[in-house]
């Protein structure tokens, strides 16, 4: 079958991979469609550490092809999307309803695909890059089939951390304060959340200037080329701050434009040895720095709900597939996703 693997120098599209059966608690699904995220280039250029081979891709939806032994939740035909935690369910963080914190389900890659009879590496517990693919039981959760599989893809990564971060971690409250550095696709999301959370003022800032049709389209009010204009809007500061891009000078400016009681929130991945410095004292007017990862998602609970915004016609997911690429485009795909001349590209099977 085809599928994008990483060999630790290049990215290509290969047609050999073989994956095995899934086994109890397992399912096997049929990939549709796949968003190309800017975490899946990461790996590539080195930014996020992950041994290779390995089959790309994180976001994805699709059709239950077969179950393993003990699921019941969903039965071949089955329409899903994909969620990259593969938690455990019984641990502590997962009974507290923190699947993201799970311990069973953080570095511990598996290997469900081979090529050439040699075992090749899962990314994200997911690989969506591939016609077909093994997940746990608890990743794969169904979804109406009146959703576009490409439209639903996008759910499992952009969605549930950009707008997890804004309902989940951030808690944003009705006609609070936002600003959000960088609208690619977590940045939009953000952007959709906050709308949805009842944001009074969502500031959008971005360098490239063609970006602001469609940040309005997701919830800004305002949309600025850089954060230096950001006081003129929000004199006293936001109330919170999404830093979308990943670049260690930006979590800096995220924290500067705090007004008292503000949140900084990460969500950009700069390289894994990065660091950076702020001012302490900035942060005794009870200011905060929140990490989040994928955010503070509860999947089984929240692709549920996301499913349902977006057949309410209050989240946006079609107007966040901006090109569409058959998998043999790859390349074209990435280097359109790595010049930002997409929201969100989507590979299909």
């Amino acid at each position: 079958m085809r599928g994008v693997v990483f060999d630790g120098k290049r990215a290509e599209v290969v047609d050999d991979l073989e994956v095995r059966d899934p086994g109890p608690g397992e399912v096997l699904v049929a990939i549709t469609a796949a968003g190309l995220c800017h975490s899946d280039l990461s790996v590539v250029d080195g930014t996020i550490p992950f041994p290779a081979p390995v089959v790309l891709g994180h976001e994805g939806a699709g059709v239950v092809a077969q179950v393993g032994a003990g699921v019941t939740h969903v039965v071949p035909g089955d329409h899903v999307a994909l969620s990259t935690l593969a938690n455990c369910g019984t641990c502590a963080e997962c009974d507290r309803g923190r699947p993201t914190m799970c311990r069973q389900a953080i570095g511990r890659p598996r290997k469900p695909f081979t090529r050439a009879g040699s075992a090749v590496h899962q990314f994200a517990a997911n690989s969506a890059f591939a016609e077909r693919t093994v997940v746990k039981a608890v990743q794969a959760v169904p979804i109406p089939k009146d959703i576009p599989l490409t439209s639903a893809a996008l759910i499992g990564c952009g969605v549930l951390t950009g707008v997890g971060a804004v309902l989940n971690r951030a808690r944003v409250g009705h006609g609070e304060s936002v600003v959000v550095i960088g609208t690619g696709g977590i940045g939009l999301n953000v952007l959709q959340g906050a709308r949805i959370a009842g944001a009074s003022q969502i500031v959008a800032v971005d360098a490239n200037p063609a970006k602001e049709a469609m940040a309005r389209q997701f919830g800004a009010t305002e949309f600025l080329p850089s954060a230096e204009g950001v006081r003129d809007v929000l004199p006293t500061g936001a109330d919170h701050v999404f830093e979308c891009v990943g670049k260690v000078e930006l979590i800096r400016t995220a924290i500067d434009l705090l007004d008292r009681h503000g949140q900084a929130v990460l969500l950009g991945v700069p390289p894994a040895t990065a660091e950076a410095s702020f001012r302490v004292s900035s942060l005794f007017l009870d200011k905060a720095i929140l990490g989040c990862r994928y955010g503070a998602s509860r999947p089984q609970r929240d692709i549920a709900l996301y499913a349902g915004l977006y057949r309410e016609g209050r989240l946006l997911l079609d107007e966040l597939v901006t090109q569409v690429y058959p998998v043999e485009d790859f390349e074209k795909a990435a280097a359109d996703a790595e010049a930002g001349r997409v929201a969100r590209g989507v590979l299909t099977f």
